[in-house]
């Protein structure tokens, strides 16, 4: 029980100091911004490790985070080739093409009404469908390789950059569009000149919504065939074997995996909409 009081009273103090940061002048300083969720995090590790060695929980129910952290440095070699798999060749390959097929099927629609009335209707439906129930017919399409993994990603991710586009390329105004008619614009140099960097904010939501997606989808698509290697033939393989820890070793890199991917989709929106009142707001 010593584990538990330490923790909890670790959890009041770290409590109080993040209410005080938070409040305090130097709430907006990048430095003690950083600081509030970092010990924030470090807060509910410590507490769940207090949690599981005062209480005496079974490993096979919730192992802790030190014993987490041992798996996960005791095997790098592993969670590398599990995330090479998963992450570099499904989910990204699957994030780029599907990302780019939609970017270029709103710019159809958009020169189309009867697309527009007709695909729209269609892909709302396609993007409610349960990806349980698609991932395995794309399976055995296109194989238990990376090939059926980034096609599950495809269908995730296509949809919703595919509708935050359409409304992007909508958003600028009447008035713009007007003048850039009076000065003789085609279509495709209005495109390029106002409606493309009038929507980036709007495409910027898609792809950051998108990068979740495809780590959901990547992993789910291994549960239903994949080679001996990938984070989710790891995840069934080791619940199977009631290897709590090494499940969690592999959900912790596909968190910090997704972070890192929103992180520097978020990044190269900041740069390319730095003109945005979103972004200068943050500055």
């Amino acid at each position: 029980m010593t584990w538990l009081w330490f923790a909890l009273g670790f959890w009041i103090a770290a409590w109080g100091l993040n209410g005080w940061l938070a409040r305090s002048a130097h709430a907006r300083r990048p430095g003690v911004r950083l600081l509030i969720p970092a010990l924030f995090g470090v807060t509910l590790l410590i507490l769940w490790e207090g949690i599981v060695r005062g209480l005496n929980v079974p490993a096979v129910i919730l192992p802790a985070p030190s014993a987490i952290w041992h798996t996960l440095t005791g095997s790098v070699p592993t969670l590398w080739e599990d995330f090479r798999q998963t992450i570099l060749k499904g989910g990204l390959a699957g994030y780029v093409i599907g990302c780019g097929a939609a970017v270029a099927t709103a710019i159809l629609i958009d020169r189309s009404p009867f697309l527009q009335r007709g695909l729209m209707p269609i892909g709302n439906f396609v993007a409610a469908l349960p990806i349980v129930g698609i991932a395995p017919i794309l399976v055995m399409w296109f194989g238990f390789d990376w090939q059926s993994k980034a096609a599950v990603v495809v269908v995730m991710v296509f949809f919703p950059v595919l509708v935050n586009t359409v409304a992007g390329l909508a958003a600028s105004e009447r008035m713009q569009r007007d003048l850039m008619a009076t000065w003789g614009a085609s279509y495709w140099q209005t495109l390029f000149k106002l409606r493309l960097p009038a929507a980036m904010p709007f495409i910027f939501n898609g792809l950051k919504i998108a990068t979740t997606l495809a780590l959901i989808g990547a992993i789910v698509a291994e549960f239903f065939g994949s080679p001996i290697v990938g984070m989710g033939f790891r995840i069934s393989t080791a619940v199977g074997q009631l290897a709590l820890d090494m499940v969690w070793a592999e959900i912790a890199v596909a968190a910090l995996a997704g972070s890192a991917f929103y992180g520097l989709v978020a990044l190269v929106e900041k740069t390319v909409t730095f003109w945005h009142p979103s972004q200068r707001g943050r500055t």
